[in-house]
């Protein structure tokens, strides 16, 4: 899906409010035209965070690292991993444990410090406390749950830090309902903004329950033409894939895998797309997302 008006905008924003700080003007302007370049050349093609990861080579050759998010990824791995215990439990007390998993993840994925301007531990909670009132869509569920009983192979598309706590506390639930699934955890390959790597993964267990694998690269999003061979193999061979994130809608779809795609709706153009309200979530599979948009 390529990036529209509203994706160029928000990126070149956040360019420049991210160099800022940074005393020579000359080499800013300088930075912000190769950034305008990027934009013009391949902003009617490309998706946005395969736009994102083309500047964020520039922004490297010009200022250096990006931003560190080490301590909010460890800060929101931990902050989960507490509240792990008590989540599972109401996941277990639930009717149905993967309807209720379902929310539980959609609501963890507010954790997004590119698109949310101001993460923070309180919106989460509220999230998270909401989630069981939330609504399932009946008719993708059921279809979600023949396919799951369908297929062998399950590639599992991860997010954001934090988030990847309760990752672990869905696949749980499909491997305890669904012992036949093979599944692979596929994660960035590269440290990106907050979103969840190996590193991550191990941090929080994840790697102790299935096999997990890094994509190869660094873009916030999955590329198919930038994945190493592993994981482009392994998204291919997939029975059924399960997509995370707002990054990864961006980047897929379209892109011929027919994923379930889970994420909440956290920028304006999400929330105009699917005609939903901010931080509500999204479950559907791509064939039937392209009748709505």
């Amino acid at each position: 899906m390529h990036a529209n008006s509203m994706c160029i905008s928000c990126i070149l924003y956040k360019q420049e409010k991210s160099i800022r700080p940074f005393p020579d003007e000359a080499k800013k302007a300088a930075y912000l035209h190769q950034v305008l370049e990027v934009l013009y050349r391949h902003g009617q093609d490309f998706p946005a965070p395969r736009l994102a990861a083309q500047i964020d080579r520039i922004y490297k050759e010009f200022w250096g690292m990006t931003e560190d998010y080490s301590l909010q990824k460890r800060t929101y791995n931990q902050l989960l991993l507490g509240m792990e215990k008590e989540i599972e439990e109401k996941i277990h007390a639930a009717k149905d444990s993967v309807k209720a998993c379902i929310k539980y993840v959609c609501a963890a994925n507010y954790i997004d410090f590119s698109a949310v301007e101001n993460v923070n531990e309180h919106t989460l909670k509220e999230l998270l406390a909401k989630a069981a009132c939330e609504a399932v869509p009946e008719e993708e569920y059921a279809e979600f749950t023949e396919d799951l009983a369908k297929a062998r192979r399950l590639a599992y598309l991860t997010d954001n830090c934090g988030e990847i706590v309760l990752d672990k506390l869905f696949i749980k639930c499909l491997k305890e309902n669904f012992p036949h699934l093979e599944i692979t955890v596929i994660l960035r390959g590269e440290d990106v903004i907050n979103d969840a790597t190996l590193t991550d993964a191990e941090q929080v267990g994840l790697t102790r329950i299935v096999p997990c694998i890094g994509n190869g690269n660094g873009a916030p999003g999955t590329i198919l033409e930038d994945l190493s061979p592993l994981a482009r193999q392994t998204l291919q061979n997939a029975d059924l894939i399960i997509s995370k994130g707002q990054g990864n809608f961006e980047s897929l779809y379209g892109e011929g895998l027919n994923p379930y795609f889970l994420f909440l709706c956290k920028c304006e153009l999400f929330v105009r797309r699917f005609g939903l309200k901010q931080f509500e979530a999204v479950f559907m599979k791509e064939e039937r997302i392209r009748e709505l948009l």
